[in-house]
Order: C-alpha cells, then sequence, then structure tokens
C-alpha cells in the first residue's frame, strides 16, 4: 500500500489492484471539502433554450476537461 495525499487526506492505494482505502474520518473530511466546493463554484449550467426556425447551430465544446467536483479535480 502506498500513501498518498490527496487534498490534506491520506489515502492507501493499493499497488495491485490501484484501488483506494480511506478511513472513515479522512472520507468525512472529503465530504465537507466536496460540499465546499459546490457551493464555491455556484451553478455552471445555462437553461435550454427554445428552439426556434433559422437558429444556427450550437458552438463547440471547450477543448479542456472541467472538473466535475472536487473529488473529480482530486482523483480524476
Amino acid at each position: 500500500m502506498a500513501v498518498q495525499d490527496r487534498g490534506g487526506v491520506s489515502v492507501l492505494q493499493c499497488a495491485t489492484c490501484q484501488g483506494l482505502f480511506i478511513s472513515r474520518a479522512e472520507l468525512g473530511l472529503l465530504i465537507e471539502q466536496e460540499n465546499d466546493w459546490h457551493v464555491s463554484s455556484g451553478p455552471t449550467t445555462q437553461p435550454i433554450p427554445r428552439i426556434l426556425p433559422g437558429m444556427s447551430a450550437p458552438p463547440a465544446p471547450p477543448p479542456a476537461r472541467q472538473a466535475r467536483s472536487y473529488i473529480d479535480m482530486l482523483f480524476g
């Protein structure tokens, strides 16, 4: 098992199966950090526009992948 520090939380990772092992206290801290991340990031989605005749195609999506959550940012 290798100890890794992710966001101030110690995580054990198995070298064979790449499984992650987190203590209950560390998991609680990750959950709190996840909630804080969502509160600070605010909503990022736009409402779906009505389709009208003569509309042009939507713009291409951004090339960079945006993290969907704090956990995704740490482990993604």
